[in-house]
């Protein structure tokens, strides 16, 4: 069996995500593009991670194209995707597990005012603030998908009054109207990107908190910027951005009222994420489906 093993991986990220795969699937021969394409119609699955556009192309007996990411956005946006060879994304529990925990800290923050006291102590300012119990902090969570689903229990369970939205025909801006703190884990399609705008944020209670983990595309950089500084939103907590690495002197960095995450909510965690892969490589080579295949018509 040969596979594919194609991304856009940080200095050693490969050669750890090629030992986890080559331990889950043991059976298999692991090639590099170069490699690949000598063996292409030998090649019957590709693992990727935001590979270069044009990578899948000439790999005729290709039946799965499997994402190491939860994000398929940039993929979806290579015109040379193969078509009718199914794409898998990542749902990866261990990633699940590690957003909900990122978003219970940001909520935690915001509800109990951390990132105001950590501004406090670098002007050597003592000044405690109101303390609101939990059920009285009103959650939403965009998004009711793996991770916004498990985000949603976990901050429940610690006893904020959550409530959450998918793209279903459910109206927004009710639920908006009545959020003390927002957190977007919404897949990036073109009817989410740019949804966290002006209007977006005129429609919460004034002075509300930002959480955002999922893409960077989905908030208009201006509109939130002209939200903090009137005072409708309070906080943001961003994780994601337009650009990656955020550049240097963007206004977010030096922000009072912002708190900058290099893209580290959740990580893919290779042990538990190549388990998921082999297991999606397997179910089709039998003949099956594989788990989390994407609807392109929807863009996830």
């Amino acid at each position: 069996m040969k596979l594919l093993l194609a991304g856009s991986f940080d200095p050693g990220e490969e050669d750890v995500w090629r030992a986890a795969l080559q331990a889950a699937l043991p059976e298999a021969t692991l090639l590099n593009p170069a490699q690949a394409q000598q063996a292409a119609p030998e090649v019957v699955a590709a693992i990727v991670a935001n590979p270069p556009p044009g990578s899948l192309q000439g790999l005729p007996a290709l039946r799965l194209i499997q994402s190491l990411w939860a994000g398929v956005d940039r993929l979806l946006a290579d015109t040379t995707l193969p078509h009718g060879v199914p794409l898998a994304r990542m749902v990866d529990p261990a990633m699940n597990a590690a957003m909900a925990e990122t978003a219970l800290w940001a909520v935690l923050s915001l509800h109990r005012h951390f990132f105001t006291y950590a501004a406090q102590q670098r002007a050597e300012a003592w000044q405690p603030l109101p303390q609101r119990r939990a059920d009285e902090v009103r959650v939403l969570v965009l998004g009711q998908g793996q991770m916004g689903g498990t985000a949603a229990a976990r901050l429940a369970q610690q006893g904020y009054a959550v409530s959450g939205w998918r793209r279903d025909g459910q109206a927004l801006a009710p639920l908006l109207a009545q959020a003390d703190i927002v957190v977007n884990l919404l897949p990036l399609t073109p009817a989410t990107r740019g949804l966290l705008n002006a209007g977006f944020f005129a429609a919460l209670p004034r002075g509300a908190g930002v959480v955002n983990l999922a893409r960077g595309a989905h908030v208009l950089d201006e509109d939130l910027l002209a939200a903090l500084a009137s005072g409708q939103v309070g906080h943001a907590v961003l994780d994601v951005f337009h650009q990656e690495p955020l550049p240097a002197g963007h206004a977010f960095w030096q922000h009072p009222q912002v708190t900058v995450l290099p893209h580290a909510a959740a990580a893919t965690d290779p042990r538990s994420a190549a388990q998921v892969a082999a297991a999606n490589v397997r179910a089709v080579l039998a003949g099956g489906e594989p788990a989390h295949r994407v609807e392109r018509a929807r863009a996830y």
